[in-house]
């Protein structure tokens, strides 16, 4: 007889929920790198339609910009392009976006530093269906691997003969000692009433010895009801006894108690209201200071009279890691030369009179760290560290365009301007919201109102925290700072062209 193996069903579905769970996380990493490639190519696309479509939206040509949208609207992952000027008005929309949801990705076009319009270019989603459409041949076989072990598991698991005779021997004994028990109990029955019986028919004839007889089978009966209550009796005389001796015990405590509850009482009392009360104080002043401590750096009237540019590397890939120590040393001995000569030319300006900058920035890994400082009332600070931002940001990707156009290493940058209380939060705003060539700014109310004549920005788009609520982004400055940007920035490229 063949039998089947042990909990089959319960290793079944076992098998069932690892292959889901297989065909899950294969959905999920199709879509993840399915979405990081969808997105490089998008930005590719829109980079490349804005270097073809640069002088027909400068010169605002829809129907040369329709002609190139529709090239691009070819493609299978694309659904919508959205053209817009530099006010915001629509020049060309081409695709069928609304019935097809997806990514956008925006990036505004520029002619040098004057902005001649947008690009919003959006890309259609993959349904988890057409996932599993791909990876049919992969979901298939693991179907079929996890049958084929739901098989060899219900084959090999099976009970062996050996086990089987092992089994029917176990059962055989436990069947043979019952039996045993029931006929060793049925000979005792028989024993006794066999006894009974001839004891009656000795009563006849001896009248005496019979009572004799009564009179000793009555004191062993009497003898083995006392020898089967002994056990009984002793339990009971020990649990009395127990008893006995906790309520003894309990009468010393409480007598104990009582003649020392008199003197102790009040000693216990002022040491525990003595304890809750410096706990109490303790608990008020420390949540006081953490209070004041935590407003004064949220606090939009804060005061300040220093503020902190930092500028980091917009390095997705680790790439500066990886280079070579001959090719990274001179890259960043560059940068470090460049930002010294931004700040020292930037803080020539008239305007900025009254500034000073307290290090000297030297670029590392991690980027670079410029501290300056208002030495009276009146110097603008705050503007002092926007303007320095904004003037690394484009002398930076005059480098990034000259390296990639020769064929060397370089980064992309991005920049942020705080003042010294919230550096730790913008050095985390700038590795979570960040993006390249982008600036961002988190100042109190005083820094904002310096800058706010001399510059346009605008909130992060769907805020997690506070520092992220309270962080601007540079969208744009007027076109005397513009200007005074440039002429710094020539007069900085033209000294590091001396120098060489």
């Amino acid at each position: 007889m063949t039998y089947l193996a042990p909990r089959q069903g319960l290793f079944a579905i076992i098998l069932l929920v690892s292959f889901c769970l297989q065909t899950l996380l294969l959905v999920i990493s199709t879509d993840q790198q399915l979405s990081n490639s969808r997105a490089q190519k998008g930005e590719q696309m829109v980079a490349q339609l804005i270097d073809e479509a640069r002088l027909s939206l400068e010169n605002k040509d829809r129907v040369s910009l329709s002609v190139i949208a529709n090239r691009y609207t070819s493609e299978q992952d694309v659904t919508r392009i959205l053209i817009k000027d530099n006010n915001g008005d629509i020049l060309v929309p081409v695709g069928n976006a609304p019935m097809q949801q997806g990514d956008t990705i925006s990036q505004i076009a520029t002619k040098g530093d004057a902005v001649i319009g947008s690009v919003a270019l959006t890309l259609k989603d993959i349904s988890k269906g057409e996932i599993i459409a791909m990876q049919w041949p992969f979901v298939i076989g693991s179907m079929v691997l996890h049958l084929l072990l739901w098989l060899i598991y219900s084959y090999i698991a099976r009970p062996t003969r050996e086990q089987i005779n092992a089994i029917s021997r176990d059962v055989q004994d436990l069947h043979r000692e019952q039996y045993t028990q029931l006929d060793q109990r049925g000979y005792a029955r028989e024993r006794e009433r066999r006894q009974s019986v001839s004891a009656a028919d000795g009563d006849n004839g001896e009248t005496g010895t019979s009572q004799s007889d009564r009179l000793v089978n009555a004191a062993q009966a009497a003898a083995s009801t006392a020898y089967n209550q002994q056990p009984n009796t002793r339990k009971l005389d020990i649990h009395s006894a127990v008893n006995q001796y906790v309520r003894t015990q309990q009468n010393q405590d409480s007598t104990l108690d009582d003649n020392t509850n008199g003197t102790t009482a009040d000693t216990a009392s002022n040491m525990i209201d003595s304890d809750v009360n410096d706990h109490t104080a303790y608990k008020a002043e420390d949540s006081s200071q953490h209070a004041n401590n935590h407003v004064s750096r949220l606090s939009a009237t804060r005061a300040f009279d220093s503020v902190s540019v930092q500028i980091v590397f917009h390095d997705e890939f680790n790439m500066l890691e990886r280079l070579a120590p001959s090719q990274r040393l001179p890259y960043l001995a560059l940068c470090t030369q460049l930002l010294n000569q931004a700040v020292t030319e930037l803080l020539k300006q008239p305007l900025l009179l009254g500034v000073s900058a307290l290090n000297e920035p030297q670029f590392d890994e991690s980027g670079a760290y410029v501290m300056l400082k208002a030495e009276n009332s009146h110097a603008k600070v705050a503007l002092a560290g926007v303007m320095l931002a904004k003037l690394y940001l484009m002398l930076n990707k005059i480098i990034h365009d000259k390296h990639i156009e020769l064929s060397r290493f370089a980064l992309p940058a991005k920049a942020g301007v705080s003042d010294n209380a919230q550096v730790d939060a913008m050095t985390h705003l700038l590795d979570s919201v960040g993006k390249k060539e982008q600036m961002l700014i988190l100042l109190p109310n005083g820094g904002l109102k310096q800058i706010s004549h001399h510059v346009q920005v605008q909130s992060v788009m769907r805020p997690t925290t506070v520092y992220e609520r309270e962080c601007a982004i540079f969208d744009g400055g007027n076109d005397a700072m513009i200007q005074r940007l440039a002429d710094v920035r020539n007069a900085v490229l033209m000294i590091d062209d001396s120098e060489e």
